[in-house]
């Protein structure tokens, strides 16, 4: 790789920025191999497959019938809402409960497995919410710059 930072007409990282940082204990992980990269690539598809997060947060937050689901995740279809409780179940994200009421009462739970994957999500909405910030605050600056002569 060729670094072409600080030659001419090109400026040199400023000092806010900590990239070297971030290559060195990128490299400190060590060799990825192929078994754990396909791993990796199966569990960021799961976790980031429309409505999954959505669904374990609903119940997080305290949604046990499907009717507080579909209360709680907008926009999502009965249907849709169905076939993926029946894939987190399947996954041991969601644990489906079934009482011998009349009629029968159903109730799903995240499962430990469900609540540690929002667990480890979080740090990844903390860094959205940052990126978003830091995204509206070039945008607000560059306006800021640009003012007309009067």
């Amino acid at each position: 790789m060729v670094s072409i930072e600080g030659q001419a007409g090109i400026p040199a990282r400023g000092p806010g920025d900590d990239l070297a940082a971030h290559r060195a204990r990128l490299e400190g992980l060590g060799h990825i191999d192929d078994e754990a990269c396909r791993r990796f690539q199966s569990t960021i598809e799961f976790a980031g497959r429309k409505w999954n997060g959505a669904i374990l947060l609903a119940g997080v937050r305290g949604a046990r019938r499907f009717s507080e689901y579909r209360a709680t995740v907008t926009g999502i279809s009965d249907r849709l809402l169905a076939a993926r409780l029946r894939e987190l179940e399947a996954e041991g994200m969601i644990e489906r409960h079934v009482r011998a009421t009349t009629p029968v009462t159903i109730a799903y739970t995240p499962s430990a497995t469900g609540l540690r994957l929002i667990e480890l999500l979080q740090p990844l909405v903390e860094w959205g919410l940052e990126h978003e910030a830091e995204a509206a605050g070039d945008a607000t600056a560059g306006r800021s710059i640009e003012r007309p002569a009067g």
